[in-house]
């Protein structure tokens, strides 16, 4: 048995995906941070690793225990680069997840954009069959129908299905038996059912919950079982266990399984970071904020405890606007996030203003002065303009910071349009980002 025994905490963020590993009992610990790599993050994971138990002089055998956060669901909804995707839902009620509530989240916008759905209408099927609030059955599902209608959707390239029935919350009944349906006629299908996923009042939140969670299931599964296998290959002795929304961790099966809890695992890291440091200081009132190369997230923290939400929106077409994203019935800690990080561009508009975020250059190429690519200036480069970031001891001295790469961005993009000098520029874009954050406290 080794001696020590010690835990390792991973997060991956839109930039960099940082590391701690700390020893039980005595508290010491290493650090490491490694560009992310978004074609596959688990190989920032293996490179930041194998990094900081080599400068610690800790064996890959002493690691008792991995909790990992990420934003890989976050990205993968986003984006729209989950499976191929089908809803069944009782005959009549399809549409349902995009009528949603039939109203506008802001009356006064002629131009009003609804989110889309996960699923477009026409991969969304009317089943027959119904269920009614007190769990008796008014109408037997068509168990041949749904099979019949498997088959088709596995020939047409679909990869996973969502199930939906109304008052399944109450009877499950048809929804498991349509999902053995599914089954029995296409069985490398994915499968997720409502009453399984969210068994919970309110049809939309529910389907579009149990849409999202079969969405990304696929994605999820491939990175954590290729993580699994590079831990494995390091030898690696500890389980490794994923970060819930809710401030929980999970074990990479359970992930898999419902990987929608997933949503806002790296965010609620950091606020319960910030809590402990709190509580530790004597401080059980705080406000978390937390920066990242993409976003920034800020966390109220009452009375030693972040507050908890038991519904949430992702992928809002208005970031502040109740209504304009997908809803989403999980336990969540409750914070806000706005587009605005390291590597967020900065861009002068249409109108000639300066405008910063929500895009952002992220690890590839990255901000101007990182010397990979790079055109678009960024926040990061304004600070490094602006002297807040020494270029010589930047990732502990580990990866020199181009000056005069980022002053010639900022010139080009931002400074000569404006007809401004190039510290004035940086002091705009440095000042932007920051009211941003602030405003959003």
């Amino acid at each position: 048995m080794p001696s020590r025994s010690y835990r390792v905490g991973v997060d991956i963020g839109g930039t960099f995906t940082d590391l701690i590993v700390v020893e039980e009992g005595t508290g010491a610990f290493a650090v490491g941070k490694v560009l992310t790599t978004p074609d596959d993050p688990s190989q920032a994971i293996e490179a930041v690793l194998a990094e900081a138990l080599e400068r610690a002089g800790i064996a890959p055998a002493e690691i008792a225990q991995i909790v990992h956060g990420t934003t890989l669901v976050t990205n993968a909804m986003i984006e729209r680069k989950g499976a191929r995707t089908a809803l069944l839902a009782t005959e009549g009620f399809r549409d349902s997840v995009e009528i949603g509530r039939e109203n506008r989240y802001d009356l006064y916008d002629l131009m009003l954009e609804n989110p889309r759905p996960l699923v477009p209408r026409f991969l969304r099927f009317d089943v027959p069959e119904r269920t009614l609030a007190d769990g008796s059955i008014l109408r037997a599902l068509d168990e041949e129908y749904v099979e019949r209608l498997a088959r088709e959707l596995a020939a047409s390239g679909v990869e996973a299905v969502a199930i939906a029935f109304l008052h399944s919350f109450t009877n499950p009944a048809h929804e498991q038996a349509a999902r053995t349906a599914v089954h029995r006629a296409a069985p490398g299908m994915r499968v997720s059912i409502s009453s399984d996923v969210v068994p919970e009042i309110r049809e939309f939140e529910r389907t579009s919950t149990t849409i999202a969670n079969v969405y990304v299931q696929a994605r999820v599964e491939r990175y954590l079982r290729e993580l699994e296998a590079r831990l494995g290959r390091m030898d690696v002795g500890g389980k490794l266990f994923l970060m819930l929304s809710s401030g929980g961790i999970a074990t990479v099966d359970t992930a898999v399984r419902y990987p929608v809890r997933l949503l806002e695992s790296g965010p609620a890291a950091g606020a319960l970071a910030a809590t402990a440091y709190g509580q530790a200081a004597g401080h059980p009132n705080v406000l978390s904020f937390d920066m990242g190369g993409t976003t920034a997230k800020i966390c109220v923290i009452d009375a030693g405890r972040p507050l908890i939400a038991h519904e949430f929106e992702v992928d809002r077409m208005y970031r502040f606007k109740k209504g304009s994203g997908l809803p989403i019935t999980i336990p969540v800690i409750e914070m806000i996030e706005i587009g605005t990080g390291g590597g967020s561009i900065a861009r002068v508009d249409a109108l000639g203003l300066l405008k910063v975020g929500p895009d952002s250059a992220g690890s590839v190429p990255g901000p101007v002065c990182y010397g990979r690519g790079g055109s678009e200036p960024t926040v990061t480069d304004a600070d490094l303009v602006l002297g807040y970031l020494d270029p010589g001891y930047f990732l502990g001295g580990r990866m020199a910071l181009d000056v005069d790469g980022a002053r010639r961005a900022i010139e080009a993009r931002i400074a000569g349009p404006l007809g401004i000098s190039v510290e004035e520029a940086a002091w705009g874009i440095h000042q932007i980002a920051n009211e941003q954050m602030a405003n959003a406290a």
